[in-house]
């Protein structure tokens, strides 16, 4: 009988054999669908790789669980997720239908406070980021991305440079330029 003090022998070690099945599976599983597997590239990636998560607790931890249905259930996110990135890459309509665009928070020294709100961020998370990001001055701070990720990008430099149009490509929320100018 198992309660949270003791735990007899057999399920002890059917977890244990468990651990290694399901591991060994996803290995293999992350060797045919790449690296992408694990990747958090955009929202859905991060979402499958918690669904995953949940999977792999869900068998080692539940003694009733079956390798096979846990097998199968992986190797069917794992094939959503590359269905999904390869619509996204091959697809504008999919791409802008599916994901989020990313929406810059801060450009050139200047919190886009609009901005801030359409994406349900506060200024006291940017704040936190930007000290993560070690800005010391806001004037140093050529940009801030909200990823589509929900990652938050700082590009900062003392030497005022200017930022690379590639590096903003696809970004919304940029305040109008008077005229075309690099970053």
């Amino acid at each position: 009988m198992e309660n949270w003090i003791y735990l007899e022998m057999a399920i002890l070690m059917k977890a244990i054999l468990t651990v290694g099945i399901i591991f060994s599976v996803m290995i293999i599983i992350t060797r045919l669908f790449g690296l992408r597997t694990f990747a958090k590239m955009s929202s859905f990636d991060f979402a499958s790789t918690i669904a995953i998560g949940s999977i792999l607790a869900s068998v080692v931890m539940n003694a009733n669980q079956s390798f096979l249905k846990a097998s199968v259930a992986l190797i069917g996110i794992l094939l959503f997720q590359t269905l999904f990135s390869y619509l996204v890459r091959k697809s504008n309509f999919f791409k802008n239908l599916a994901t989020n665009r990313p929406m810059m928070l801060m450009f050139k020294g200047k919190i886009l406070y609009p901005n801030l709100e359409k994406t349900n961020v506060g200024e006291s998370d940017l704040m936190a980021k930007l000290r993560e990001a070690n800005v010391i001055q806001l004037d140093e701070v050529l940009a801030v991305v909200l990823e589509s990720t929900g990652d938050m990008s700082v590009l900062h430099s003392s030497e005022k440079n200017q930022i690379a149009e590639k590096l903003i490509e696809g970004v919304e929320g940029i305040p109008k330029r008077e005229k075309k100018e690099e970053c």
